[in-house]
């Protein structure tokens, strides 16, 4: 089964959209079979990834393709017809390996049945199919469509919405910014998540008509980015609030998720040829300038060709240079993700002659 890998972190501002984005598209480039999934009730990858723009756009495609947005999806067990869940439509998109379940603002309305459904279902029975119909949905899709991977896009939030989402998950990375609130947002999750955990266990009984997984999903490292760089590196300020959040990470977070079952060995971790110690990922630089040609052309940012970056001269070239040091990072980044995920097997070593 294709692994559903989720972007998760209630802080804002880190780049989860852009990264859901791009890293779907390099894992995409490397081969591989992506759904990526809009999660957000705001409904900014799917603006992203095909251009819509105002609710006249959604509405639209609403109506010519009623099965190709989560919530539609989903509305069988919102709305109680007795009818079972079948998988999505997925939406194509300008690269032939990378699909997007499209996003819908009622999500917002649906998170309401949700938390009613996880706080009450004890008293009501009928409810208890509805937290783990996400997962089930995602999961049913991409069988149906013999995905390799499934990426979600989660709102900056600690809603029944995203509650469900993550622990209907596999695994889960979590983009930070460094800065002071980000790093009291780690320290937050380490509390979180562990209730998350806790309160979906009713929901796991398989004899349940969409129970969620067994296990819990595993934190599979954090993705450190939105700096500004200097000489390939991040810069000083930048990087001392980069080291006191993998300091919260490896200290508060990771023992949190490893008591719980959820979090990836450090040898796991390392298998994967991450680009910094456990459990950092990768670092990655602001994309400045590059993101708005991204979002105009619906590519990511190291995909946009040289006439897309709209420059001449020295500011062409250095931005063409900036282009293709992030293909490598997004390359080198879905590289990892895919052994720790399982995606890919890790190489073998080479054997050492005696």
């Amino acid at each position: 089964m294709a692994p559903i890998i989720s972007l998760f972190n209630h802080k804002g501002g880190v780049s989860k959209t852009t990264t859901a984005f791009n890293l779907g598209w390099a894992m995409a480039d490397r081969g591989k079979k992506v759904l990526i999934v809009d999660g957000d009730p705001q409904c900014n990858l799917t603006g992203t990834v095909v251009g819509f723009n105002g609710v006249s756009d959604f509405s639209e495609f609403y109506k010519k393709y009623p099965n190709a947005n989560i919530s539609n999806c989903l509305a069988p067990i919102f709305k109680s017809t007795g009818q079972p869940l079948v998988s999505a439509h997925i939406t194509t998109t300008l690269h032939p390996n990378l699909y997007l379940l499209v996003g819908n603002i009622d999500l917002a309305e649906n998170e309401t049945q949700i938390s009613v459904a996880l706080s009450t279902s004890t008293a009501i029975p009928a409810l208890k199919n509805i937290p783990g119909a996400i997962s089930a949905l995602l999961r049913m899709t991409a069988e149906e469509y013999k995905l390799d991977a499934v990426i979600v896009d989660m709102s900056p939030s600690v809603g029944a919405l995203n509650q469900c989402f993550l622990m209907g998950s596999d695994y889960f990375i979590v983009p930070t910014s460094p800065d002071y609130y980000c790093n009291q947002a780690i320290s937050s999750l380490s509390r979180v998540l562990p209730r998350w955990n806790s309160a979906v266990q009713p929901f796991r009984d398989p004899s349940l008509l969409y129970p969620f997984p067994a296990a819990p999903p595993k934190f599979a490292g954090i993705i450190s980015q939105r700096y500004r760089p200097r000489s390939g590196s991040p810069a000083q300020s930048f990087q001392q609030w980069i080291n006191v959040i993998k300091q919260t990470v490896l200290t508060e977070f990771v023992p949190a998720m490893t008591t719980n079952n959820m979090s990836v060995s450090v040898a796991d971790f390392t298998a994967g040829s991450p680009g910094d110690t456990p459990f950092n990922l990768i670092n990655i630089a602001d994309f400045n300038s590059l993101i708005a040609q991204s979002q105009k052309y619906n590519v990511p940012v190291f995909a946009l060709k040289d006439h897309q970056i709209e420059q001449a001269g020295v500011i062409l070239q250095t931005m063409k240079e900036s282009r293709d040091a992030f293909k490598t990072s997004f390359n080198n980044l879905a590289n990892t993700v895919e052994i720790i995920t399982g995606i890919t097997p890790p190489k073998a070593k080479s054997a050492t002659a005696v």
